[in-house]
């Protein structure tokens, strides 16, 4: 398999429903965070405002896992920690449940909680 160097060949090598939650995850966080730049970073889709990741997304076995670099940190409910750092996630198995309003509150958030 070559490696992959865009998002959107990314989001070409999931299955379907995948696609679909990584295609709806990205124009969301894209319109949220328009001057972040955006690229594949350890083989994952990964935002970054000033050099700093913010947000990223990956496929696991169950699923998808969208990651906020700072989101123990954030107010807004719904995240759940992972790792020892200050990292949380939320996982998606079907698009209908990615919630935008709640994705733009926590995109909100990553934009003014940052940890290096």
């Amino acid at each position: 398999m070559d490696k992959i160097t865009t998002i959107a060949a990314y989001h070409d090598a999931q299955p379907d429903e995948d696609r679909a939650i990584c295609q709806a995850l990205r124009e969301i966080i894209d319109r949220h965070l328009p001057d972040a730049q955006s690229k594949i970073w350890h083989a994952h889709p990964v935002w970054f405002l000033d050099g700093n990741p913010i947000v990223g997304y990956s496929k696991l076995k169950g699923g998808v896992r969208l990651l906020f670099w700072s989101g123990q940190s954030f107010t807004t409910p719904g995240l759940h920690k992972e790792g020892t750092f200050k990292a949380a996630e939320a996982r998606y198995t079907a698009l209908p449940q990615i919630d935008a309003d709640l994705l733009a509150q926590w995109l909100a958030e990553a934009r003014t909680v940052q940890w290096d």
